[in-house]
């Protein structure tokens, strides 16, 4: 039976699907490209910068697809150890690697400048409010872990279960930094720190990738939340 068009994209959209599901660090860039992508319309940028992101976003993408497609067709045929295997996957593992790079150093350029201005816009009345905000703020969002950690009814309360309750603590507190301090590197480290409390869930096997995501997003978007609605 001869192909046709639709079905040829039908096989891209399965294949982009299934390297989804089934590869962690794919999960990583797509909930990373969705957060950029976000990012860019909250702070308005230029159709040029949401180009060059986007092209950025689409070669981390491709560079990971083809990645796991020679990973892939590697194990298929050869099922045993392999140096020359092994050179080939850690080539790939590079490109993947440096595209990866080059993205990051094209956002910190990007949204250097915006976030310099929302930080200055704000640091002023955070730096008058109380101390008692800010573990108040942290207790907020420790209780609220525990609520939908006892609604799910797993793990433990700290251990295990959804959302991760030590993601969602890591992410409130950089989400606060980036409130509290006029200094885009301090807000970048402050986050690479939170990612690597999330990485370490993950890779203990304490959370799975969806557990740990969730517990992100919680502890940014409460802290967020409050930080806005009182006016700090």
């Amino acid at each position: 039976m001869k192909r046709t068009l639709l079905d040829s994209f039908n096989d891209a959209i399965n294949g982009l699907v299934s390297s989804i599901q089934s590869q962690r660090n794919m999960q990583i860039h797509v909930v990373a490209a969705i957060l950029v992508i976000v990012a860019s319309l909250i702070f308005r940028l230029t159709k040029v910068e949401i180009l060059i992101l986007l092209v950025c976003i689409g070669s981390v993408l491709a560079a990971e697809l083809f990645n796991t497609a020679l990973e892939e067709a590697m194990d298929a045929k050869v099922n045993h150890f392999h140096p020359f295997i092994r050179k080939a996957k850690n080539a790939a593992a590079a490109a993947v690697f440096i595209t990866a790079l080059q993205a990051v150093v094209v956002g910190i350029l990007i949204f250097w400048q915006p976030l310099t201005q929302l930080t200055f816009s704000t640091v002023s009345l955070v730096r008058t409010s109380s101390p008692y905000f800010i573990f108040a703020a942290l207790a907020i969002v420790s209780l609220l872990v525990l609520l939908i950690k006892a609604k799910f009814g797993e793990g433990t309360p700290l251990r295990g279960g959804m959302p991760s309750g030590h993601t969602a603590v890591a992410f409130a507190v950089a989400t606060m930094m980036s409130f509290l301090t006029v200094n885009p590197i301090v807000m970048t480290l402050s986050f690479m720190l939170a990612l690597i409390v999330a990485q370490s869930r993950v890779d203990s096997r304490v959370h799975t990738f969806y557990e740990v995501a969730s517990g992100a997003l919680l502890g940014f978007l409460v802290t967020a939340a409050l930080f806005r609605l009182f006016q700090f």
